[in-house]
């Protein structure tokens, strides 16, 4: 599976000029050969706008399911099409779409981990889901930003036999090395590729931190982008290598369930 993480600058509450730049991009990754192209978290208007959110944000994901279902089929290319500020009826929710070779929306997410340091816990609802789907016979899940900080929630998925876990993300400069850190532990302790898009720029005071990146399960990385620079790193790696791994060291099989008290 080729990968491409999008680590893409988007601009502040600019939903039009974002998702123009956004569909170029996955299109140049397609061209480029890619097999799934990968965006970061809120690209759609940045994270996050606090006084108008709702009038910015993708009503129901309809846009971002016309644009990229679109996109996805003329380029025969997955998408995980990071995450967008959704306004649903119940809410605003930080939602992560991701499409097949065939355009269709074939997973949803919802962050269910807010960042409380930033108050995204007064602006967004909680997701009450994980996201587990298939893209071309990999058993993919998908995880948005702090999330990555609750291992609980990968390893719910990773004991159903995940392959690849794409990470998407709006993760500061200032903590870059934990974003380094958790995504190499993860895919050591799953046994899993870890795919992490993540977005340059600032919002505010805040400035962004790039350093996509892909680890395949022994923590090897195989990509890595700069830390200020809008770019498109790939990967193009070997799933084959998952059994031979699996078997060497039986993380799953060892466990002891039992014992954890969570």
């Amino acid at each position: 599976m080729k990968t491409a993480c999008i680590q893409m600058d988007m601009l502040f509450e600019q939903p039009d000029e974002n998702f123009e730049k956004a569909s170029m991009l996955v299109a140049e990754a397609a061209g480029n050969g890619a097999d799934v192209a990968v965006l970061p978290e809120t690209w759609n208007i940045g994270f996050f706008p606090r006084e108008n959110l709702a009038q910015l944000a993708d009503r129901n994901g309809e846009r971002t399911r016309t644009v990229f279902g679109k996109l996805a089929k003329d380029k025969g290319i997955n998408i995980v099409a990071g995450s967008v500020a959704c306004l649903k009826d119940d809410g605003i929710y930080n939602t992560c779409f991701v499409f097949n070779r065939e355009g269709e929306c074939i997973a949803e997410y919802d962050k269910t981990h807010l960042f409380t340091a930033m108050e995204e816990d007064l602006f967004f609802k909680k997701g009450d889901h994980t996201s587990m789907f298939e893209l071309d016979g990999l058993k993919c899940g998908v995880i948005i930003c702090y999330d990555i900080r609750f291992p609980e929630l990968t390893r719910t998925m990773s004991v159903k036999g995940l392959d690849v876990l794409f990470v998407v993300s709006q993760w500061p400069l200032m903590r870059a090395g934990h974003l380094e850190a958790l995504n190499k532990a993860r895919a050591i302790e799953n046994q899993m590729f870890v795919v992490c898009c993540n977005s340059v720029g600032t919002a505010g005071d805040t400035i962004f931190g790039g350093n996509s990146s892909v680890h395949d399960p022994w923590g090897t990385v195989l990509s890595h982008a700069s830390d200020r620079q809008e770019e498109i790193i790939y990967a193009d790696f070997d799933a084959g290598m998952l059994k031979g791994i699996r078997e060497s060291i039986n993380v799953f099989r060892d466990r002891r369930p039992e014992l954890y008290d969570l």
